[in-house]
């Protein structure tokens, strides 16, 4: 592995090595791993994620080396550079049409995808649930047990390379029309409530206690969260800014689903 990430580092830095068979190859080969879940963009190390900018870098470089192809599925037909995933029965997910996986997105066994759409570089762990309408962009990582509501976007990152992934970690619960974007964390068990939309520069607030405690770019583990505003000053006057409340925490309990069902309606979340 250490030479293959040597070699795409290279390629990266001189792209004219992308003319070689051998090069190309050698993308096509950190694609197949990511496929099959035996490489992943951000992965956990001692507690701690950490990102492997380089299969990033083998991700954007696919593109340039692909030819754009027609395929046909039934009547359907798609002209791109990426060819589908193939062999659902054999992986063990459920794909309702007209849910859509890019190949070198993973999906674990037990994945259920409504008419959905995940994309090159994602991890979708077992047991989750792609619902209606919903995306997960490139390179992002979802946990297990996961539940992503209809109509949830969870953004991609391929550049700049440098940028986290999204990353959804285990038994998490994103209401309906939620967003998550540039590289924001939403550690294991929390619920997000419907339309919460969280950036890197958004707001997150925790207003369970005495005083607010503001934070960005994660949201703490079991935390319960709705979309808010706060007042901010401009040179035409106060207007109100969108953030993201922390309200409460969903209680650990080893019935996750139980937890979750009392979450909702202690909270009186909408999802």
């Amino acid at each position: 592995m250490q030479n293959i990430k040597i070699i795409i580092e290279e390629a990266w830095k001189n792209r004219e090595m992308l003319q070689q068979k051998e090069i190309q190859q050698t993308i096509e080969d950190v694609i197949n791993l990511l496929d099959q879940g035996k490489l992943r963009v951000a992965e956990q190390k001692d507690g701690l994620w950490v990102v492997n900018d380089w299969v990033k870098k083998a991700v954007i470089l696919y593109f340039p080396i692909r030819r754009m192809e027609t395929m046909e599925v039934g009547m359907l037909e798609f002209h791109d550079k990426i060819p589908l995933k193939k062999d659902y029965a054999r992986l063990g997910v459920r794909v309702v049409p007209h849910a859509i996986a890019r190949h070198g997105a993973f999906l674990e066994r037990g994945v259920i995808m409504m008419p959905s759409y995940v994309n090159i570089g994602a991890y979708v762990g077992a047991g989750t649930m792609v619902d209606t309408w919903a995306t997960v962009g490139s390179c992002a990582q979802i946990g297990q047990n996961v539940h992503l509501s209809g109509g949830v976007g969870i953004g991609g990152v391929l550049e700049p390379v440098q940028a986290a992934p999204v990353i959804i970690e285990d038994n998490c619960f994103i209401g309906s029309r939620a967003i998550v974007v540039e590289g924001v964390r939403v550690e294991k068990e929390a619920v997000l409530g419907a339309n919460v939309v969280l950036t890197k520069s958004t707001k997150i607030i925790d207003v369970s206690g005495a005083n607010p405690v503001e934070m960005k770019g994660v949201i703490p583990a079991r935390s319960v969260v709705i979309p808010g505003s706060y007042t901010k000053k401009f040179p035409a006057g106060e207007y109100q800014v969108p953030c993201a409340l922390i309200i409460g925490k969903r209680k650990a309990s080893t019935d996750l689903k139980t937890s979750l069902n009392d979450a909702l309606r202690e909270y009186d979340v909408v999802v």
